[in-house]
């Protein structure tokens, strides 16, 4: 049977490399092999994460997508994930203009964001709490703007009257929570279209997957679509692409508190624990990990290759020429 895995690639605007003509000529490659998306990232103050380096690069996301836009025209455009530190006016008008611009093929993931910083940074208050509730007020409020409602609303974050917003999106937008923990699985099923974790191990996506239905169903409301962002390279042999690629740092992400609801929390030691956040070896290697996730409820992957966008260029090769022709075979 042929699969019905959609492939994205995650664009390289931030950290060292970033570089508007690898996004633009990246993407251009992209769309020849046939890749269905393309995605960025979401920071108003970028503080990048410790196993990715230091450098605090970032080119703005939307921009970057809207710069794509004008130069490919069948490849989806994704954020993974907007943070709900906009206004959401703001917000419905940016995703609203960039689905005119590229005609409709946008995918809006959304999030609580990792720092509290820059919620503070943006006047909002910063809890957990908070940046969930700004979430959830963005979803419903985006969605009513881009239905072509005239809005009232007021809360304690927002105050505004008859609101309206032209032009609308060409197609609605849908939306996916971005996240890996289980209350990450029942904000997507209590409103959004999706659910988007980011790096997950596989045994933890299996998991969450079931979870993930379980709420979904407790909605009452279809199963939503499933997508995640693991970080890739590719080499000659495994050994070659773990060399490229902080995975020490990796593993201990895996072990971080904030992830104890993940499968063997606290026991990460090798590669193979933290299979699935980490696709790594030759281009078959990544083949048989891509199926697995599919075979395990996976929808749209995004291959993230920020450990190597120094080869970018070389890595899309072999996405493109190997791996994904053999998996769609």
């Amino acid at each position: 049977m042929a699969t019905k895995l959609k492939f994205g690639l995650l664009l390289p605007h931030f950290g060292e490399h970033a570089s508007i003509e690898k996004c633009i000529e990246g993407s251009k490659k992209a769309e020849e092999y046939g890749f269905d998306s393309v995605w960025v990232r979401d920071h108003l103050v970028f503080e990048p994460h410790g196993m990715e380096g230091e450098d605090n690069s970032h080119i703005e996301g939307l921009l970057v997508l809207a710069s794509i836009a004008s130069v490919c025209k069948k490849l989806t455009l994704g954020t993974g994930t907007v943070i709900a530190h906009r206004h959401p006016i703001h917000l419905a008008q940016a995703m609203a203009g960039l689905s005119t611009i590229c005609g409709g093929k946008v995918i809006m993931g959304l999030g609580l964001g990792t720092f509290q910083h820059e919620f503070a940074a943006a006047g909002y208050p910063n809890t957990l709490k908070d940046r969930a509730n700004l979430a959830r007020i963005n979803a419903e409020l985006c969605r009513r703007l881009w239905k072509g409602e005239k809005v009232t609303y007021k809360d304690e974050y927002f105050d505004f009257a008859d609101v309206e917003l032209k032009p609308q999106p060409k197609n609605m937008i849908p939306i996916w929570y971005g996240g890996g923990t289980p209350a990450s699985c029942r904000r997507a099923a209590e409103y959004c279209d999706g659910w988007m974790p980011g790096r997950i191990p596989m045994l933890t996506f299996i998991k969450m997957v079931g979870y993930l239905r379980d709420q979904y169903q407790a909605q009452g409301r279809p199963m939503g679509t499933v997508g995640a962002i693991p970080i890739v390279s590719i080499d000659k042999d495994l050994d070659t692409a773990l060399s490229k690629v902080n995975t020490p740092g990796l593993i201990k992400e895996g072990n971080n508190p904030s992830k104890k609801t993940w499968v063997n929390f606290g026991k990460f030691k090798t590669y193979e624990d933290i299979r699935g956040l980490l696709l790594a070896g030759k281009p078959e290697d990544v083949v048989k990990d891509t199926k697995e996730y599919e075979k395990n409820g996976l929808n749209h992957i995004v291959y993230d290759l920020r450990f190597r966008y120094a080869d970018w260029y070389q890595q899309i090769d072999y996405l493109g020429k190997e791996v994904l022709p053999a998996v769609r075979s």
